[in-house]
């Protein structure tokens, strides 16, 4: 039977520069730090081990200026998914200890609670779990229709059905597409995974899907390969940094709630 104890719990920040909509945005500055910096603080307090995997020196030389740790990785991965990968073999062999679970946490997400990152790892006590995420209650008065912000559906145990850019479930017998959050707990997907190390190999070996390709969320993949998410319930919202607009915008959040 396979040791499923967890002993060591790494926490990777994917962080690339040549982001098509806002290029070098790990190093754009918010309240005089990094927005990578911001990130980083916030899983140190959550998790013993952090790491940037970053394909680019600037930012790599950046996370080092500010006492975290660093690993560099290929610039050719299509995912976040991808680099932690490649990033949790570089960092088992330089500190030659075996990683369990590997926590990939959003190097765009400089608000995001210790808490959230905490809840996450704690998924895997059960020696079931495989991929874990967060997900959030839709409140009212929120568009759930949005496509930016996708949707999860979730069997009774918490594992994920699908994720999709569409309202799901559909309620047929609710005319009223205003009502249909008074009628039924809607939830959105928080970009925050965790895997199983030998899991995160296994996954990003895999071709893209059907599924994947029609929504664009690589998740459906590992869903429809066969592998389980389970989800964890979060109630703060995720506040994602994609363009210099959302810059500015959370400079004035961070300056309201100082």
């Amino acid at each position: 039977m396979a040791d499923n104890t967890i002993k060591r719990i790494t926490g990777i920040i994917p962080a690339r520069y040549g982001s098509t909509r806002f290029p070098g945005k790990p190093l754009a500055k918010l309240g005089g730090k990094f927005l990578i910096q911001h990130v980083y603080e916030k899983s140190v307090m959550a998790l013993e081990e952090t790491w940037v995997a970053t394909d680019d020196s600037r930012i790599y030389d950046a996370v080092i200026s500010f006492g975290g740790k660093a690993v560099m990785t290929l610039s050719s991965h299509q995912s976040g998914t991808d680099r932690c990968a490649e990033a949790a073999i570089k960092i088992e062999k330089s500190t030659g200890k075996n990683i369990d679970v590997v926590i990939n946490i959003q190097g765009d997400e400089p608000f995001i609670k210790p808490e959230q990152i905490s809840r996450l790892a704690s998924v895997f006590n059960d020696p079931e779990v495989e991929i874990a995420t967060l997900i959030r209650e839709v409140r009212q008065g929120e568009d759930i229709s949005d496509p930016n912000h996708p949707k999860v559906i979730t069997d009774l145990k918490g594992n994920a059905i699908y994720f999709s850019r569409s309202v799901i479930p559909f309620l047929r017998d609710v005319k009223d597409k205003d009502e249909w959050i008074l009628q039924h707990r809607y939830f959105k997907h928080i970009g925050i995974y965790g895997y199983r190390k030998d899991i995160l190999l296994l996954i990003t070996g895999l071709k893209p899907s059907p599924l994947e390709k029609a929504e664009s969320l690589e998740q459906n993949r590992w869903i429809e390969n066969g592998y389980r998410i389970r989800t964890s319930v979060t109630e703060w919202k995720s506040i994602s940094i994609d363009t210099p607009d959302d810059l500015t915008a959370a400079v004035k959040y961070l300056n309201m709630n100082r």
